[in-house]
């Protein structure tokens, strides 16, 4: 009898064991929105320096993090061609798993120089097939270049293809006040990155528009406010909490878009 009850409790244990690893296994494969971008989606280490914030800092508040993480890997300088060559992009993409969702926002950077000495992080203006063999004076060596939508259209790719869904921003409006105004240009990468992701049919967040539309509405006081008195690119906290909530504004009226059921 003694040996029965010995045997039972073994079995309850082993099946108890397999239970709280197969819960724990779950938890762990919870969905994962990486965000992937410049310095106005993460300036610096993302903690503030120099009163300078990208909006990926302040994204993970709208967000139910006991159902999905969040994971800000934008790094500041990085154009849509520098976040793929220089590897970036390999190690987020090593982490996307089938479920996920990538998140991105480029162009500020993009139309810096293909080859200058500081950077060399340009790339060809446009969404066509367009490229040009160019001599990377910071690698030392040969690299093919191609468009701004070149490289939009290979991240899409890759995150169709581990099975997670990509959505892509266009970047923020930079230097709005001028002369005491607000003052509201076209930027071509926005277009551009719109003009991709209807091609590639994926989620669009129009956050060049948003921005601009809420600028529209502000005086120039206000919305210098949202930038620090020597730079009118990178936004202060204020603005990057302002951005943060016009993307969530944006993903809200995707229509349907799987990652509004993590929302608070």
């Amino acid at each position: 009898m003694k040996s029965t009850t010995k045997y039972l409790s073994l079995i309850l244990l082993g099946a108890f064991t397999i239970f709280s690893s197969f819960v724990i296994l779950k938890q762990k494969e919870k969905p994962t929105l990486f965000l992937i971008g410049d310095s106005t989606v993460k300036n610096g280490k993302g903690k503030g320096d120099g009163s300078l914030w990208g909006w990926g800092s302040f994204i993970e508040n709208f967000f139910n993090t006991d159902k999905i993480n969040v994971e800000n890997d934008a790094l500041g300088g990085t154009s849509s061609r520098t976040f793929q060559t220089n590897g970036l992009w390999d190690a987020v993409l090593a982490k996307v798993k089938k479920g996920d969702f990538v998140m991105m926002q480029f162009g500020h950077n993009d139309s810096s120089p293909l080859d200058d000495t500081a950077r060399a992080r340009g790339t060809i203006k446009g969404i066509g097939m367009e490229n040009k063999d160019t001599y990377n004076p910071i690698k030392k060596k040969q690299e093919v270049v191609y468009t701004y939508g070149w490289y939009i259209r290979k991240f899409i790719n890759d995150i169709k293809a581990k099975g997670a869904t990509a959505i892509v921003c266009s970047s923020i409006p930079r230097n709005p006040v001028k002369d005491g105004k607000v003052v509201l240009v076209n930027d071509s990468y926005a277009g551009w990155a719109q003009e991709v992701a209807k091609a590639e049919k994926v989620d669009f967040i129009p956050l060049n528009q948003l921005i601009k539309d809420k600028y529209a509405a502000s005086t120039a006081d206000e919305v210098k406010s949202y930038f620090t008195e020597k730079d009118r690119t990178h936004t202060n906290e204020a603005g990057a909490k302002l951005n943060a909530t016009l993307v969530i504004d944006g993903l809200k009226a995707l229509k349907k878009n799987k990652l509004k059921a993590y929302l608070k």
